[in-house]
């Protein structure tokens, strides 16, 4: 039976039994006033039995009216009931059939049917963008593999039909296209891994974590010319180590690779709020547009002008950043400043007060 059966026959049932009982109520009520004026037991059942005649056709009628009134009235309000689970049963199999952008927008007032259509509502909201994140961040992976893949060919080519062409050349040439290509490899590795949420939660000291990246990037930054200043107190918050230096990695690489060509600075910074905790790294460099800052942590997005050379990444590393942000309920501002370069800040919850000890 379908649900909308199985609510009639209930609310008939219901009214039933209510119809019942009150009428044996009523049956009860109306035997109290029986006349005793005939004297003993025969001068009372002649009583009862006129009473019963009486009383019971028409306690038939009212059952029978009952019971048609409850199964059309219960059709009907089962009906209206269920109606908004129709319209999202409707909208599931839109879904289903591939369609993520319709939206049920239940009207009226706000109800269990409501709250579950509007959650359903905000679900396909950020599955079709996801989704569309996914496509959008497939086609650029498939585009940025492809270069490296195409470059190899045409120097496997070269070598091919020129015999005489200078191999030690060659391998050098491919060997940093293939390096490129293992790079790139491994950051959208460390990009899938980072959206699953599948890592262990620990106490982890932002501050610590900014040393050990320092140490690991400390002889690209001699090397540029750039000088790195860091501030700031212990900054515990939970989550994955590894991720999480992987981020504070990335954070302190970008802000040096897209420096000023010399005397170039790195600031960064450790702090503790009520309730979050902040990583700000900035970096001095060129001017850039509040449009183009929008972009960069988008997947492969490096900025037009900004400095290239063979330290820049593949185009992941800020995207990497808000992805490994993201799956620790943090949140991640980017803004350009004034006197160029940017001005990043990574937020994170704060551990509670019995995890930081």
């Amino acid at each position: 039976m379908s649900v909308r059966l199985k609510l009639t026959l209930s609310y008939a049932g219901f009214l039933m039994l209510a119809g019942a009982l009150l009428l044996a109520a009523v049956w009860v009520f109306l035997l109290s006033y029986v006349p005793d004026s005939a004297r003993g037991l025969l001068g009372v059942a002649p009583n009862r039995r006129v009473l019963l005649r009486t009383f019971a056709p028409a306690a038939a009628a009212v059952l029978a009216f009952l019971l048609v009134f409850g199964l059309v009235g219960g059709w009907i309000l089962a009906g209206r009931m269920l109606a908004p689970l129709t319209r999202i049963a409707d909208a599931t199999r839109r879904v289903a059939n591939g369609s993520l952008s319709h939206r049920i927008q239940l009207e009226g007032r706000t109800d269990e049917f409501s709250e579950l259509a509007d959650a359903f509502d905000a679900m396909l909201a950020r599955l079709e963008a996801h989704i569309a994140e996914q496509q959008r961040f497939a086609a650029n992976a498939s585009h940025e593999l492809r270069t490296p893949l195409a470059i190899s060919q045409s120097l496997l080519d070269v070598a091919r039909n020129d015999p005489a062409h200078d191999h030690g050349e060659l391998v050098d040439r491919l060997h940093a296209v293939n390096a490129r290509a293992i790079d790139l490899t491994e950051a959208l590795l460390v990009l899938s891994r980072a959206d699953q949420r599948s890592f262990t939660r620990e106490c982890v000291d932002l501050s610590l974590l900014v040393d050990e990246a320092i140490e690991t990037l400390l002889p690209l930054a001699e090397k540029r010319g750039v000088t790195i200043d860091t501030s700031g107190d212990i900054t515990p918050t939970i989550g994955s180590h590894a991720l999480l230096l992987q981020m504070t990695t990335n954070l302190v690489h970008n802000a040096i690779v897209h420096n000023l060509p010399e005397q170039g600075t790195v600031w960064i910074k450790t702090s503790v709020h009520p309730e979050t905790v902040a990583l700000t790294v900035e970096n001095s460099g060129e001017k850039l547009s509040s449009q183009l800052v929008s972009t960069l942590t988008e997947p492969f997005q490096r900025g037009t002008g900004r400095i290239r050379n063979d330290h820049a990444g593949v185009g992941l590393g800020l995207a990497i950043v808000k992805s490994i942000t993201r799956v620790h309920d943090g949140s991640l501002t980017v803004v350009p400043r004034p006197a160029g370069g940017l001005h990043i800040v990574v937020r994170l919850p704060a551990p509670p007060p019995h995890a930081a000890k």
